[in-house]
């Protein structure tokens, strides 16, 4: 998979975050240099004032792949890349070792996880056993909720019949599996493996193992994708019969062989019109077939099919990142880990935070981290969250086909399908 980290695939119109939220991190070059994080890794008191107010999440970032593809710039690395001193045979110890500090930086009284994320990189690249130790240490350490969310990512070659069964027998309750396109030649330029076909039975193997919710991405905008082409890969995923799925507009990352390839002319560059008739096509299938958007680029079935994780994230709650390159954030304090396995190996075998820099969010800027991440919910913004400069760009947006009128009169902003392409643009003048 491409882990949850933010970039490589987005949402239309939607440039500050991408679609997975921050549990795996943003593009480096976005992050500010930060501060020192300490080696015990304390947080300001004012930090864990509210703990446990507040919805609390863990995310697991694995950060291992067989091939990089060609779109990817998600901190992920194969067998070649990771040098000595990291291997996936050593990483689940590792990821239990911060699973406990993260429990002594909390407290003797740590709030059980309503959610546990496993993403990456492709998580199921390590054994079912591996995975089902560290949820296991998390359970240990925090507890888990009742009725607690687990997901795990997957891509559809690194999963069968047996390793579901095992994850699901181990407390997995949700599961994420990387389809993209159902076309082989879609595939081939995003370097993806697996064969058409495949992701349908890994969903039918899922149901079978006993999830319950089950999840398929998809990425449109690939060079050389047809209106065509995307429209066989909607009705391939919904006819496998997934409760969720997650449809995002390809990005050409700097640095990628997608970009190189693009840049000497081989492929040609998505087009922003192209991929907007992407999405309303993609919105209106999934709409008809019983999924509905509850966020700029994910339908789901019911409210229960959700993904749970990625609205806490988007709700502002509590999430502590383990592994390297992960994001975390306790009460408006975020730090993001360091990202080769090599180093971070290591500052967990020192006993030390993996910790590479932290900030420490002012009252102004959680204010505008809100809004800009409850406009991307159908459930839409609060206006009592807005300046009354925001709540003058709200009426506009209402005025200009961009928000929901009905409900703009019941006190929230929400996006129409125009506004959900225009995102970008909503969003700056509900912060101004």
């Amino acid at each position: 998979m491409a882990g949850r980290g933010s970039a490589g695939r987005r949402q239309p119109g939607f440039e500050l975050l991408a679609g997975r939220g921050y549990g795996a991190g943003v593009n480096p070059g976005l992050l500010p240099d930060g501060e020192r994080v300490p080696a015990d890794a304390a947080l300001p008191p004012a930090a864990l004032a509210g703990l446990g107010q507040r919805p609390f999440g863990v995310y697991v970032h694995v950060p291992f792949c067989v091939t990089r593809c060609g779109y990817c710039d998600f901190n992920t690395y194969t067998a070649a890349e990771l040098g000595p001193g990291a291997s996936r045979d050593s990483y689940a110890g590792q990821a239990i070792g911060e699973i406990r500090l993260a429990r002594r930086v909390l407290g003797s009284a740590p709030p059980p996880a309503d959610t546990v994320f496993f993403g990456g990189g492709t998580p199921t690249l390590l054994p079912p056993a591996d995975l089902a130790a560290i949820l296991a240490a998390i359970d240990g350490e925090f507890g888990l909720a009742a009725g607690a969310e687990v997901t795990a990512e997957a891509n559809p070659e690194t999963i069968d019949e047996r390793s579901l069964t095992d994850l699901r027998a181990s407390g997995f309750t949700r599961i994420s599996i990387g389809m993209q396109s159902s076309v082989s030649r879609v595939l081939s330029v995003l370097d993806r493996k697996h064969e058409p076909g495949r992701p349908e039975r890994c969903v039918a193997w899922a149901r079978s193992a006993g999830f319950e919710h089950v999840s398929l991405d998809l990425i449109y905008g690939t060079p050389g994708e047809t209106d065509q082409d995307w429209e066989r890969s909607l009705r391939a995923a919904v006819s496998a019969g997934p409760d969720h799925i997650s449809g995002y507009a390809l990005i050409v990352e700097e640095g990628t062989r997608l970009a190189r390839s693009i840049r000497r002319g081989q492929l040609p560059a998505p087009d922003d019109d192209v991929m907007a008739d992407r999405y309303l096509a993609a919105d209106g299938l999934l709409t008809a077939a019983g999924l509905h958007w509850y966020e700029i680029s994910n339908w789901a079935a019911s409210p229960e099919a959700a993904c749970r994780h990625n609205l806490l994230y988007w709700t502002g709650g509590d999430w502590w990142g383990i592994g390297p390159g992960a994001h975390s954030h306790i009460g408006g304090t975020r730090w993001w880990n360091v990202r080769h396995p090599r180093a971070y190996a290591a500052r967990i075998a020192a006993g030390v935070s993996p910790g590479q820099a932290r900030e420490i969010l002012s009252r102004a800027e959680r204010r505008t981290e809100r809004v800009m991440l409850l406009t991307r919910l159908a459930a839409g913004c609060p206006l009592d969250e807005l300046t009354s400069a925001g709540r003058a760009a709200a009426a506009a947006a209402v005025t200009d086909g961009l928000a929901d009128a009905a409900g703009y009169a019941e006190g929230r902003v929400v996006l129409t399908p125009s506004g959900r392409l225009l995102a970008d643009a909503v969003i700056r003048g509900l912060t101004g």
